[in-house]
């Protein structure tokens, strides 16, 4: 990913393009080119097609940098990688279509819950139905779109690369947070898709010769691109409460900053922001350089949803300290904290589901547990990594 150059030049546009997004609901094209040329289209890219395969590591600082100047943007960079990994699942002809002429294809996804009817005819598959919350749709060169495939008892959740011209894509985004994502509906009607731009999620299970990136499994990593977005904006709230502790007098003359009340604010918020960093980062540790034993992977689901939880208490903090500036609405603080209540809410972040997946883990790594007979809570079950920013829970 461009660091140096193409990374300061996208926060410093999705700084000044911020309010644009809020009115508009999606990005600009401006951004959407951005975020293309500052490598995060490329990052998971398979390198013998011209990409990065490169770490969570780096994906989650590069996130986070930008979230910190506006979550949406950020949200949609997130995306647009984490797509690009999944269609490197696509088999060898269908990657040729997706990046014969550049890896630098902005990927847009809606494939979870399984929506619409695939119909298996010679060749391939028709297609017809409508998606919810796709990010970034309007800007996006390829969408993946899911069905249900299948005879009853044997059915299979089928991702089908189609292109983004073929699509329609429906006005429907209309949210609290992250507004900016564009995470609009899109459908099809009858379109074919050859055999080759399609793949099961079961085949996430079965990578052959791919780099690291592609054999770490989806549960693994699914939180990382989601909380990281919200620690950028948890982040930027920070910097704006402290700035305005700086600057900003009481009614009598006095510094805020000797208020002891607001000194506790800026003392544990700062906290909570360093723990939920130092969780991604470990988690993305994990996931780049660790074993991805069972438990590794529900340690991170556990450690992303702490994190987010932690993200959100902070922003909380920072709004009710903030005095009555912070309720209009265009206010940064106020939509740092609307973003990062919206990020909160998805699916894959909550944090039931990761209790109930980590005790598991644990569990099943009990020495004598099988011979007392004891066993797991069961019904433990994972959102799926790849939905929008309301996902959906079952």
């Amino acid at each position: 990913m461009d660091l140096p150059g193409g990374l300061a030049a996208l926060r410093e546009l999705a700084r000044t393009s911020a309010p644009e997004l809020e009115e508009s609901r999606r990005l600009t094209p401006e951004l959407a080119e951005s975020i293309r040329r500052s490598g995060f289209a490329r990052h998971f890219v398979p390198r013998r097609r011209g990409g990065s395969a490169g770490t969570f590591a780096t994906a989650l600082a590069a996130t986070a940098a930008v979230g910190e100047e506006c979550a949406a943007t950020a949200w949609c960079a997130a995306l647009y990688a984490a797509h690009g990994r999944l269609a490197s699942y696509l088999p060898e002809e269908g990657q040729a279509d997706l990046w014969g002429a550049s890896p630098d294809v902005l990927v847009a996804a809606a494939i979870f819950p399984p929506s619409g009817e695939a119909v298996d005819v010679p060749g391939g598959w028709r297609l017809t139905g409508r998606w919810r919350y796709a990010s970034g749709v309007d800007h996006a060169d390829w969408v993946l779109l899911a069905c249900s495939t299948g005879a009853e008892g044997n059915r299979e959740h089928r991702v089908f690369a189609v292109p983004r011209e073929r699509c329609t894509v429906y006005d429907t985004w209309r949210t609290l947070g992250l507004r900016g994502t564009g995470s609009n509906s899109v459908g099809v009607e009858g379109l074919f898709v050859p055999a080759h731009r399609t793949f099961t999620l079961a085949d996430l299970g079965r990578p052959t010769g791919l780099e690291r990136c592609h054999r770490v499994p989806a549960a693994m990593v699914a939180a990382l691109q989601f909380v990281a977005p919200a620690l950028g904006a948890a982040r930027g709230a920070l910097r704006d409460f402290t700035a305005d502790l700086a600057g900003r007098p009481l009614p009598d003359g006095r510094p805020r900053h000797e208020l002891a009340s607001l000194q506790d604010v800026l003392t544990c918020v700062g906290a909570d922001v360093h723990m939920a960093d130092l969780l991604l980062e470990k988690a993305a540790w994990r996931a780049d350089r660790g074993h991805p034993a069972p438990l590794a992977v529900a340690e991170n689901i556990r450690d992303g949803a702490t994190a987010i939880r932690l993200c959100r208490s902070a922003v909380d903090r920072l709004l009710a300290a903030s005095g009555t500036a912070v309720q209009s609405e265009d206010h940064p603080l106020q939509r740092r904290w609307r973003d990062v209540t919206a990020a909160a809410s998805h699916a894959t972040l909550d944090f039931e589901a990761a209790s109930a997946t980590y005790t598991r883990a644990v569990l099943a790594e009990t020495p004598g547990l099988a011979r007392t007979g004891t066993t797991a809570p069961t019904g433990m079950t994972t959102p799926h990594p790849h939905s929008g920013p309301a996902g959906e829970r079952a």
